[in-house]
């Protein structure tokens, strides 16, 4: 099949990519001159595991390309995928500029029938609006379907081409039907809807995945508070098929392109037909407030911050990508500075995207972790990065000015701890070395 995929952010690069992987021919369109010559070179625009491998592969064998030429991509594509971000307005609606734009230059250009596929997260209803702009725009024949995308970043590649599920929402069987022989090389576990439960299924499995994760979080704090491990409560709890463990795991909240951006928006959408979702707000409030018990523990360690310098190690909102898009660091960063704290600030492939978006004169941006954590009076843990979790702690607390450690992902057991003088905070377990009392 001859698809054009219009967009090379995450979903749509990923998307173009795998698709090519498994026979297609691609071509992958984008407005931005500098990241398609960089894709054409074989570079990638972000950090994704094992996505620069399969585009040069799939490129050399001829099934890839990178064009900015919208026209020629469409007019001799089968299938068109709409891949553009939907960025949150003031509001928490999503952004549908982008979308309804490259819609309009895609009307103008197909040719022969055409399948329109949204791959952009969407409120419901928006490939109703979809439809109309092409119907205005041509006279060819077309139809419009919605495929949301379900991938992970850090794990985008795996989850493309091994995905729990593909939806599809088509008012079409016969575009209905070529989207499932497209998809069946990867699962068979497809569900065909209507259009509008496609787009609604998007936005209630990030917002369940997101009420997972602030109700383990609201869990953990209750544990700190009562003197119970929330591990050993989220591993009890797991164990039953009907809640299962996967995101029962107590941090410091979720971050990234999509939770915080979904939730907003199906919040927004309920609104919109007068129904006041009161659950996830509740959610969406409890992710915000949770950061801030980094603060808290680094103020019954330290007491006054002011003047302390305090390492963080990591800077993205999860290990496995640079992307730091509402990232738990950047509040927590802003805090320590407006408290008068230096952070010294760590992350392997995050830097260079942090520092864009916060180069700040009290920041100091260190060369490696231990670079980060020498001379320091406390260490914040807020990216679990296989180089942390493996980390020297006897060295660690030889280059500490104090041996302090508060860990928003619970990195480290008990065991562990015990075995050095390191004063450890973690969520929603009983602190271990804790020297309030010593505090000067």
């Amino acid at each position: 099949m001859n698809i054009t995929v219009i967009g090379t952010g995450y979903v749509g690069l990923v998307s173009g990519v795998c698709y090519a992987e498994i026979g297609n021919k691609v071509t992958c369109v984008d407005k931005d001159e500098n990241k398609i010559k960089l894709l054409n070179r074989g570079g990638i625009p972000i950090y994704e595991p094992g996505l620069q491998e399969l585009l040069m592969v799939n490129a050399d064998a001829g099934k890839l390309t990178f064009t900015t030429d919208l026209e020629s991509a469409v007019r001799s594509a089968d299938l068109v995928i709409i891949a553009v971000g939907t960025p949150p307005l003031p509001s928490g609606e999503a952004d549908l500029r982008y979308i309804e734009g490259a819609v309009r230059e895609v009307a103008s250009s197909i040719h022969g029938y055409t399948i329109v596929a949204v791959k952009s997260t969407v409120p419901v209803g928006t490939n109703d609006r979809v439809r109309q702009i092409i119907a205005e725009g041509t006279t060819q024949e077309f139809d419009v379907v919605s495929v949301p995308e379900f991938l992970r970043e850090g794990s985008a590649v795996k989850d493309t081409l091994n995905p729990d599920r593909i939806v599809i929402g088509a008012d079409n069987k016969r575009a209905a039907d070529i989207l499932v022989e497209l998809h069946i090389p990867l699962t068979e576990e497809i569900v065909v809807t209507d259009i509008r439960s496609a787009e609604m299924i998007k936005y209630a499995s990030n917002a369940f995945l997101a009420t997972k994760i602030s109700f383990i979080n609201e869990i953990a704090n209750i544990c700190e508070k009562m003197g119970a491990d929330v591990g050993e409560v989220a591993k009890g709890m797991g164990l039953d098929r009907r809640i299962g463990p996967a995101f029962l795991k107590a941090g410091i909240g979720y971050g990234g392109s999509c939770f915080p951006k979904d939730t907003k928006a199906l919040i927004q959408i309920a609104g919109n037909v007068e129904y006041d979702f009161k659950l996830l707000k509740s959610v969406v409030e409890v992710n915000q407030t949770q950061r801030w018990g980094v603060i808290d523990k680094l103020y019954r360690a330290l007491g006054s911050l002011s003047g302390r310098k305090i390492a963080i190690w990591g800077l993205a909102f999860k290990p496995g990508t640079d992307d730091v898009r509402e990232a738990p660091a950047i509040e927590i960063i802003e805090k320590l500075i407006e408290l008068g704290a230096t952070p010294k600030v760590y992350d392997p492939v995050a830097m260079d995207n942090f520092r864009e978006l916060m180069d700040h004169p009290s920041i100091s941006w260190c060369l490696n972790e231990w670079d980060a954590v020498s001379g320091c009076d406390a260490v914040c843990l807020l990216t679990e990065w296989e180089e942390f979790c493996n980390i020297d702690l006897h060295k660690v607390e030889q280059l500490m000015a104090r041996p302090v450690m508060v860990d928003g992902r619970n990195v480290f057991g008990a065991e562990q701890i015990k075995q050095t003088s390191i004063a450890y905070y973690p969520v929603g377990r009983p602190p271990i070395n804790d020297k309030i009392e010593e505090i000067v």
